[in-house]
């Protein structure tokens, strides 16, 4: 089997599994507001079988775990198809190894947050584990489908715009904290502490402490974020790659849509339906920003080989 056929099976593998953790994520927020994270109080069976009672919260937790099984054995056979062949083994081997890794502390927090009765801190911890996971598994993708094209792809040089890149990293990184800082609001249920917008019960300043001070922090991070998406779609415009300029697009088209989505929940009362569609707008978000970043990154590094080349 040749090497770009090599890499294109561990692409597949990888997008199926980053899909199916997108959909865990989702599911996940929906078992929290919906209150079934106890829904089966013991772990890894539900009230002690591996088929739960057929009541709604119970197969609402348990489909939760099921998807996380399939996702655990994709994660297997991706690393697996990775490490066993050398020449894919060079380029993706650290991440798969990653992967697993990540994905062992997640099953453990996952077994925590049952057996610590739903602890905050452990919730949060769960949600920035899962993302770190997906973003790992989402660059292992995104590698492997560049080393399949590779060929196809060596003469294709293009400039990049100056300070885009650590322009689109730093955006990058705002928006996983910005996911990190969603899910601590969500697990200490400070999401209503203040009902309205843009102020907190009237004021513009609220005291920045307790529940009120997480709500504030992560309504100033919003802001933060939004300002670096518009410098990053106007920065990405001239881009010669249309990639990363419909990339940059996209980000800017799914963030106003999140303030949207965010000041709906506050008047809307989050509901569990509205939750679950922030928290996947988010994570589109940060997965498109992870993948802009990754192709004008690609761009740096081609541009970097070529002047070496001609260098010598």
């Amino acid at each position: 089997m040749t090497a770009s056929r090599q890499f294109r099976v561990a692409a597949r593998l990888g997008l199926a599994t980053t899909v199916l953790m997108f959909g865990l994520m989702v599911i996940g927020s929906i078992v929290r507001t919906t209150g079934s994270g106890l829904a089966c109080p013991d772990w890894p069976l539900c009230h002690g079988q591996w088929i739960p009672p057929l009541e709604p919260k119970v197969l609402i937790e348990w489909t939760h775990r099921l998807v996380a099984l399939v996702v655990s054995l994709l994660l297997a056979a991706a690393a697996a198809w990775s490490l066993a062949r050398p020449v894919v083994r060079a380029r993706l081997g650290a991440l798969a190894v990653l992967g697993v890794v990540l994905l062992a502390v997640q099953i453990l927090l996952g077994a925590l947050t049952v057996w610590k009765l739903l602890d905050p801190g452990i919730v949060g911890g769960h949600l920035g584990v899962a993302l770190l996971l997906f973003c790992t598994l989402l660059t292992f993708t995104l590698i492997a489908r560049a080393e399949a094209g590779a060929a196809d792809r060596a003469a294709d040089v293009t400039a990049r715009p100056a300070g885009l890149l650590p322009t689109i990293g730093l955006t990058t990184v705002v928006a996983f904290g910005q996911c990190i800082l969603g899910g601590m609001v969500a697990a200490n249920h400070a999401g209503l502490v203040c009902r309205d917008w843009p102020t907190c019960d009237g004021q513009w300043w609220p005291p920045m402490s307790g529940l009120i001070g997480l709500h504030m922090l992560h309504r100033l991070g919003a802001y933060t974020f939004a300002v670096l998406v518009v410098v990053s779609a106007i920065r990405a415009r001239r881009a010669p790659d249309p990639g990363i300029r419909l990339g940059a697009a996209l980000v800017l088209g799914l963030t106003l849509a999140q303030i949207v989505l965010g000041v709906a929940n506050l008047y809307m009362g989050t509901p569990p339906w509205l939750v679950a569609f922030h928290l996947a707008t988010a994570i589109a978000i940060l997965a498109s920003l992870v993948t802009v970043t990754f192709r004008v990154a690609s761009l740096a590094s081609t541009e970097s080989r070529l002047v070496a080349g001609e260098a010598r």
